[in-house]
C-alpha cells in the first residue's frame, strides 16, 4: 500500500429507514487516510462518526458510493472476505472495553492471533510484546474484574495492536476514563502511532482527545464541514 491510501471514500452516503422516511447518517462524504496519520472525526452525537467507522472497518456497507480500504471496496466484499479484511488489517477500540471477563488479560489479547492460525510460541511473542507496549505484562494472568477501567482500556489496545495492523479505528476510547487515565491511554496510542506507523482513526467528542489528533475532521449532519492538519509545533506548545 505504499505511497497509496488506506482509506478512501468517494460520495460516500449511508442511509436508515426510520417509520416512513430515511434518516441521513451519512452525506456525499469524500476523504482519504494516509499511512501513520492520527487523526479524528469530530461533531456532536449524531453528526456520523461512528457510522464512517462501521463502514471502514468493513462492519457495515455503503448505501451509495464507495469505501476502498486496504485497496478493497467494502461494499463488494462477501461477510468471508469483510472478516478477512478486519482480521489482517485492522484493530478496533471501543468506549465499552469489550474484554471477555472469564478470560485472562494474555487470552483476551490473543484472541484476534487464534483467528490468523499463528502457532503458540509466535501468539505467545506477540501477546507479550503488545502487553509491554502498554506496560501491562505483568498482569498478563489478570483478570478484567481485576483490573482498573484505566488498565482494561490499555489491555483493549494491546488486543488491537497485537497483530500490528495497518488501521486502528477507535471509538470514543476515552469516554469512560477519567482525565489522568484519558491522558496515559492517548499517550500510549500516540507513541505507537509513532513506532509502528499505524493509522489511527477516532471518532470522538472528546476535547482530551481532539488536542492530541494531528489531523481533525469535522462533521455536521453527516457531512464533512472541515478538514484540517493541526501543525505539530501547535502540538508541543499545548501543555495537554
Amino acid at each position: 500500500m505504499e505511497n497509496t491510501y488506506l482509506i478512501k471514500t468517494k460520495d460516500l452516503v449511508k442511509t436508515y429507514r426510520m417509520g416512513g422516511g430515511y434518516l441521513i447518517a451519512l452525506n456525499q462524504v469524500n476523504l482519504e487516510f494516509k499511512e501513520g496519520e492520527f487523526a479524528g472525526l469530530v461533531g456532536p452525537s449524531g453528526s456520523g462518526k461512528t457510522t464512517f467507522l462501521n463502514i471502514v472497518g468493513s462492519l457495515d456497507s455503503p448505501s451509495e458510493g464507495s469505501a476502498v480500504v486496504m485497496g478493497r471496496e467494502v461494499e463488494s466484499l462477501s461477510h468471508k472476505e469483510a472478516a478477512e479484511l478486519r482480521n489482517r488489517y485492522i484493530g478496533f477500540i471501543f468506549q465499552t472495553f469489550n474484554l471477555l471477563p472469564v478470560y485472562t488479560v494474555f487470552e483476551n489479547v490473543e484472541f484476534p492471533l487464534l483467528l490468523l492460525g499463528l502457532n503458540a510460541a509466535e501468539r505467545k511473542k506477540k501477546v507479550m510484546n503488545a502487553l509491554e507496549w502498554v506496560q501491562l505484562a505483568d498482569r498478563a494472568k489478570s483478570r478484567p474484574a481485576q483490573l482498573s477501567g484505566g488498565e482494561c482500556q490499555r489491555v483493549a489496545i494491546a488486543r488491537a495492536v497485537v497483530k500490528v495492523p495497518s488501521i486502528i479505528l477507535a471509538d470514543e476510547p476515552t469516554a469512560n476514563l477519567d482525565a489522568e487515565n484519558s491522558h496515559n491511554i492517548l499517550r500510549t496510542m500516540e507513541r505507537l502511532n509513532q513506532e509502528l506507523r499505524t493509522t489511527f482513526v477516532f471518532a470522538t467528542h472528546d476535547e482530551k482527545v481532539i488536542r492530541y489528533l494531528r489531523r481533525k475532521i469535522t462533521l455536521v449532519d453527516g457531512k464533512v464541514a472541515k478538514d484540517e492538519i493541526i501543525e505539530q509545533q501547535d502540538i508541543k506548545g499545548d501543555n495537554r
